[in-house]
């Protein structure tokens, strides 16, 4: 089976998608890596041991990117740049008949906002093009939505609560800085909270609701309730289901660096006049952030991202946790990233492989959670995330 992919972004999620399709040559035969700037892509590719084509290409640029996927025909376009491209780069999909993944739903600049309403929309165009878009292919969104779909069909006959859990225990030894792309990070954090409960959506002030979680291999750490894109596509499409909320651990000096931050306006997504020129906020601030992609020879720790579910299992309550761990050192001996970039990179490659094998194939747009989760779960614990299912005492009212 020969099969060309296109990876279009070169950061630290770019990195780890382009190295882990390197090590599957049997499914990814040809890789082509490009971004704005090419020569981020040569780093890369000098990293590998067998040849990738690099490219510079300009993802905004819908004619461009048309015609460059007619010239070089990929089978699949692998997406992990900005969300604000999304929609651009399923376009040119459309445009030249390629399928299309990506790691995060689709966020307009202008508009700190999760919703997937904008790419929902373009089901009817990839049915009649009889092609396949693959969105949130990360771990969050992604692993955990087929973490919830392998529980509705192997776990559970009803599931009724389900609670994502997000905890890294990593340290960079910085005094801030995002283990992912600022802007996206920092507006995802200090937006409002919100979670879906009995058909409605329920907001909350921003990181003001918390819990504290016993993690495997991690211990107890408090998290914090966030909005995150996966609650959408899940509360439309796990059965019965009553709750569905998100919690993502941080540090003190985290929040304590975020909110001092967002009172001086650095978090800002409007333009501001600075010495007659124009200029975002965030945007500024990104350039004066380490690099995520940096991050990696420093980290030390681990992850745990999961999914606390609840129900009903042969006529009985049942509570379980399913997770992974990840260490960030021997995530960074493998790819050369942290444990941020590789959990995103990881699935996005799997799904990458799901979809060129023909072990998942549809026309339209899909959520991961619509598809067969157990053979994309093997693959996954096979090419470096392994996961675990535990089960969790039952809480009983006080009698």
């Amino acid at each position: 089976m020969s099969k060309k992919v296109l990876i279009i972004g070169a950061g630290g999620v770019g990195s780890v998608v382009t190295h882990k399709c390197a090590q599957v040559p049997e499914v990814f035969s040809e890789i082509i890596l490009a971004s704005r700037t090419k020569a981020k892509c040569d780093t890369i590719a000098a990293q590998l041991k067998r040849p990738i084509q690099t490219a510079q290409i300009d993802a905004d640029n819908v004619p461009q990117l048309t015609a460059f996927l007619k010239e070089h025909k990929p089978d699949l376009v692998i997406n992990v740049a900005l969300p604000y491209q999304d929609l651009h780069i399923m376009d040119a999909c459309l445009a030249a008949g390629i399928d299309y993944l990506d790691t995060a739903n689709y966020e307009p600049p202008e508009l700190a906002k999760f919703e997937y309403k904008w790419q929902w929309a373009y089901q009817d165009r990839f049915e009649k093009a009889g092609l396949m878009a693959l969105l949130g292919s990360g771990f969050d969104p992604g692993v955990t939505n087929v973490f919830c779909a392998y529980a509705q069909k192997k776990l559970f006959d009803e599931i009724h609560t389900i609670d994502i859990l997000d905890a890294n225990a990593g340290d960079h030894g910085y005094a801030f800085a995002t283990n992912f792309n600022p802007e996206i990070n920092l507006r995802e954090v200090s937006a409002c909270g919100r979670y879906w409960e009995q058909g409605e959506w329920i907001a909350t002030e921003p990181v003001s609701w918390s819990r504290v979680f016993d993690f495997p291999e991690i211990g107890p750490k408090k998290a914090y309730l966030l909005y995150h894109e996966e609650l959408e596509s899940l509360a439309k499409n796990i059965r019965g289901l009553k709750r569905i909320r998100f919690w993502m651990t941080f540090s003190d000096n985290y929040l304590m660096h975020m909110k001092a931050l967002q009172n001086v306006g650095m978090l800002g997504i409007e333009p501001v006049e600075h010495k007659g020129q124009k200029i975002i906020p965030i945007e500024f601030l990104k350039t004066l952030l380490p690099d995520p992609a940096s991050l990696g020879p420093r980290t030390k720790g681990k992850t745990n991202i999961g999914c606390l579910i609840e129900g009903v299992k042969d006529g009985k309550p049942r509570k379980i946790y399913i997770y992974n761990v990840c260490d960030h050192e021997e995530a960074y001996r493998e790819v050369q990233s942290q444990a941020i970039s590789y959990t995103t990179g990881v699935p996005a490659m799997v799904g990458a492989m799901m979809m060129l094998t023909g072990k998942w194939r549809g026309k339209g747009v899909f959520n991961m959670e619509q598809l067969d989760p157990e053979p994309f779960l093997e693959a996954l614990a096979k090419h470096g995330l392994p996961w675990h299912v535990k089960e969790m005492p039952i809480e009983t009212p006080c009698q």
